[in-house]
C-alpha cells in the first residue's frame, strides 16, 4: 500500500509540474477546497446507497483530493504530506488515551466522551502554549 500511496504523490507533483496538467498547474488551495466537500458527497451517496465499487472510487477521489491540496501546500513551502500525517498520527495517539495510554473506557460513548476531555485539554495546552 505504501507504493500505490507514493505513486499517488508522484501523479500529483506530475500534474502541477513543468510539462503537467493546465488546470491542475492553476490550482490554489482556495480553489480547490471546495472540491474536498464536492468528493466527499459523493462518497457520502455512495456509502448511503452501500454501492461497494463507488464508494471505492469515491474514496480514492477523495484521498486524491487531500493530496492534491497537500501538493500545492508543499510547492509553496507551507507543509507536505509528510508532515500532515505525522501531525494526524499524533493527534490519533494522544486522543486515543484508552488504547495508547492508561485511561480505560469499555463503550462507544465513554470513548466519545474521553476523546472530548482530552481534545479540550489538547486545545488549552495550544491556547496556553500561544500566550507564552
Amino acid at each position: 500500500m505504501h507504493l500505490e500511496f507514493t505513486k499517488l504523490l508522484e501523479i500529483s507533483a506530475k500534474l502541477r509540474g513543468e510539462n503537467g496538467c493546465p488546470w491542475d498547474k492553476k490550482q490554489t488551495l482556495e480553489s480547490l477546497a471546495p472540491k474536498v466537500l464536492e468528493e466527499a458527497q459523493e462518497l457520502l451517496e455512495a456509502v448511503q446507497k452501500n454501492d461497494l465499487e463507488n464508494i471505492e472510487e469515491e474514496l480514492g477521489d477523495v484521498l486524491f483530493t487531500l493530496i492534491m491540496l497537500a501538493q500545492i501546500a508543499k510547492e509553496e513551502g507551507k507543509f507536505d504530506m509528510g508532515t500532515a500525517m505525522t501531525k494526524v498520527g499524533e493527534k490519533f495517539i494522544s486522543r486515543h488515551t484508552w488504547v495508547f495510554g492508561e485511561d480505560s473506557v469499555t463503550t462507544a460513548e465513554e470513548a466519545v466522551e474521553q476523546w472530548n476531555k482530552n481534545k479540550a485539554a489538547e486545545h488549552a495546552r495550544r491556547a496556553n502554549n500561544k500566550k507564552s
